[in-house]
């Protein structure tokens, strides 16, 4: 096979630079690197529009991870109707065996066990009798699964971040198109109560026209980290090794949906900023035995960063990531517009014509004209589920669009833009908070794209 026509699509540099076509991109775009560089990723061939899912009676999932996380998923699918989970796939066994259990206590099928080892998932995906793969794995297992099961026909779906380099953004895009299946990122703080009622108001005009959006991630996870068991036995390694905002979705998934992010808008470029690192080292030092090695470890990861974002139609976001400190929790949760402000955590708001003087107002004032309709047909159904219900509800809406065949809400375009600030935080930081540009992953979609409708339930 040639090197201009392997499988990933991507052209070496003799045959890019041989079409006058892509010479001219090329010098538009600089150098390329060495190797070789994809067609698509430079818009010189057609961006594939990818379909609606195909209408299935019943989704036959597959899930990869069943920690905490993984084994909230696997309750919710069991109790929505036409999800049937087929097989579940985890290096702990007993921990396959718990969801197993569930299962069969729920009434259902008992699902295939596949506990090989950590690349076992690969077995699991090559099953002819899955739909959909669904995976809430440690980070860095997040683009193999999806990979391969996209790879092998299957739908993918992935606790967040999608990714966490731009390089495996591109690979999670490419793929999607290039297969006509999709790669959804799970983000259930888009469908958190606040969150979907703050996107009705948006959507009603209410805020008039948005101008500036701040969220985060702000939550004390130091116990966490140093936990000998869950995320405590990978999740503190990232701070060893990198320097950004680890964990960007939670508090923009939301604002993004506010903005139309890549339905209508873009985000264009950052900048970003990380404190001093000190939080992990001194919980160390009060918390841990003086012989303890992971007294010895070294940090890269600021305890505070922040970057700013600006949109193409010109938004300003505030993205914050704050996980090393003594702090309540919070995603900021904030949208401001021409008419009026909300602020979350606790949820305020001040709507121009409407509040009494420069005050802020209790959003539970404006529940019965502005609860999101989902909301409204969904609460008693979610009540129980993980995190206030909004674990339930994505897991719903996801399991809906395939069973209906219509388009999903999110989309591997969301997954990469998301994740993208990941590496283009560190980027940033790296570079004394110089600004740094977003790919833009819809290849110019994002002009013509709708905005997410989630009006029917």
């Amino acid at each position: 096979m040639s090197e201009s026509a392997r499988p990933d699509g991507t052209l070496n540099r003799r045959d890019f630079l041989r079409n006058t076509a892509f010479a001219s991109a090329a010098a538009a775009v600089g150098s390329v690197t060495a190797g070789c560089v994809s067609a698509a990723r430079l818009g010189l061939v057609p961006v594939r529009t990818l379909p609606p899912f195909e209408r299935r009676d019943v989704v036959r999932v597959g899930f990869v991870g069943v920690g905490v996380m993984g084994t909230g998923h696997c309750r919710n699918l069991l109790r929505i109707e036409g999800a049937e989970l087929r097989a579940v796939c985890d290096i702990v066994p007993e921990k396959v065996a718990h969801v197993q259990k569930l299962a069969a206590d729920a009434g259902r099928p008992v699902p295939a066990a596949y506990t090989r080892g950590p690349e076992d998932f690969r077995r699991m995906c090559d099953r002819e009798d899955l739909d959909l793969v669904y995976t809430a794995t440690p980070w860095e297992w997040h683009v193999p699964v999806c990979l391969h099961a996209l790879q092998t026909g299957k739908h993918a779906a992935t606790e967040v971040p999608a990714a966490m380099t731009i390089e495996d953004c591109w690979r999670l895009v490419e793929t999607s198109e290039r297969t006509g299946l999709h790669c959804i990122m799970m983000e259930n703080c888009c469908y958190d109560r606040t969150e979907m009622m703050v996107l009705h108001m948006v959507r009603r005009g209410l805020f008039g026209e948005i101008v500036h959006a701040e969220g985060g991630y702000l939550h004390d996870l130091r116990a966490l980290k140093f936990s000998r068991s869950s995320e405590g036995l990978w999740r503190r390694a990232w701070a060893m090794k990198y320097n950004g905002n680890l964990y960007p979705t939670h508090g923009l998934g939301p604002l993004a949906w506010y903005t139309n992010i890549n339905r209508g808008d873009r985000f264009e470029y950052l900048v970003s900023m990380s404190s001093a690192s000190r939080g992990l080292q001194a919980y160390a030092a009060e918390h841990l035995p003086p012989d303890d090695p992971r007294r010895r470890e070294t940090y890269m990861l600021g305890d505070v960063n922040t970057s700013l974002l600006r949109t193409a139609r010109g938004i300003s976001i505030l993205l914050q990531h704050d996980t090393n400190l003594p702090r309540p929790y919070s995603r900021i949760n904030q949208v401001q517009g021409t008419k009026g402000i909300f602020r979350g955590f606790p949820d305020q708001i001040h709507i121009e014509g409407r509040t009494k003087g420069h005050d802020w107002e209790p959003i539970d004032a404006y529940r019965d004209e502005f609860e999101h309709p989902l909301w409204k047909a969904m609460r008693e159904r979610a009540s129980g589920a993980g995190h206030g219900g909004m674990d339930f509800i994505e897991d719903y809406r996801l399991i809906r669009a395939i069973r209906l065949g219509v388009y999903p809400d999110l989309d591997v375009y969301d997954a990469a833009t998301w994740s993208a600030v990941c590496e283009l935080s560190e980027r940033s930081v790296a570079r004394r908070s110089s600004p740094v540009d977003f790919p833009d992953f819809t290849r110019g979609r994002w002009q013509t794209a709708a905005p997410v409708d989630i009006s029917e339930t």
